[in-house]
């Protein structure tokens, strides 16, 4: 498919859908910096279809929602080590108004000098090198502060996320890159035979009773911080998740990646 042109997010959240309609399921979402193809335009231009550098996730956004760049600019800022946010709120000054962007944006300041940026941005908020991987207790602290968002299909905001935009972005924030998707997920990082070789900041994935795939950070040997419902802590053992609530077994291991030493 052509490339008909380039963009990047400058809004703190935009749906990212399956088709042009407008309720249509959303599959993704766009943090403020995430840059992207544009790839199709629908035949009411009112929406445009996409592929996301970072992950290769297409789908449909709102051309209102569309902020295009030059090609140049958008292989700047595939070379550019930006920062990016580590708290859950942050503000910015953009083209002299304010915007509040959320944990997990990318803000295009760099400490190289190589760089001319053509927007001129004022943060005011907590982040870190986007390329700086950090340890297992950074993973921990990110992954908390998602604590009780509720599950949203397709959502990768600490105000609605799903279990592998949940994973996405914690370790995205702390300095890995991983695909958007469960099935595609499992398929990174090293393989692990057995829970007992696993260790915190390993990325478990289950059969789940209601759905498909699904996924999780853990935390220590017997617990896990997973999207069910809401970003939530429980119990983890060979047999899978054991809700600290209800002591019932909702999700069935079949599987153990370690992304960061494997990085």
């Amino acid at each position: 498919m052509d490339i008909l042109g380039y963009g990047v997010c400058r809004l703190a959240l935009v749906p990212v859908r399956m088709g042009p309609e407008e309720h249509a399921p959303q599959v993704t979402q766009l943090l403020f910096g995430d840059h992207y193809e544009l790839l199709r335009v629908h035949d009411k231009h009112s929406r445009i279809y996409i592929r996301i550098h970072m992950d290769g996730m297409e789908g449909w956004i709102d051309a209102g929602h569309h902020h295009g760049i030059t090609q140049d600019y958008f292989e700047q800022i595939n070379l550019a080590n930006f920062k990016i946010t580590t708290d859950l709120t942050c503000s910015i000054l953009y083209k002299k108004s304010p915007l509040t962007i959320l944990l997990g944006s990318i803000v295009p300041i760099s400490n190289s000098e190589l760089f001319k940026m053509e927007e001129q941005f004022a943060f005011n908020g907590e982040s870190k090198s986007l390329g700086q991987k950090r340890e297992f207790e950074f993973v921990k602290t990110i992954a908390q502060k998602y604590l009780n968002a509720p599950q949203v299909a397709g959502g990768k905001s600490p105000f609605g996320i799903d279990a592998s935009g949940f994973v996405q972005m914690v370790m995205k924030i702390s300095g890995y890159q991983l695909s958007r998707l469960p099935q595609q997920q499992i398929n990174e990082g090293h393989k692990l035979q057995s829970l007992g070789e696993a260790k915190p900041g390993d990325i478990a994935f289950f059969n789940a009773t209601k759905s498909g795939l699904h996924t999780g950070i853990i935390l220590d040997e017997d617990r896990i911080i997973h999207v069910d419902g809401k970003v939530r802590i429980d119990y983890l053992n060979e047999d899978g998740i054991l809700r600290l609530d209800t002591k019932v077994y909702t999700h069935q291991l079949v599987g153990l990646r370690r992304l960061i030493a494997a990085a």
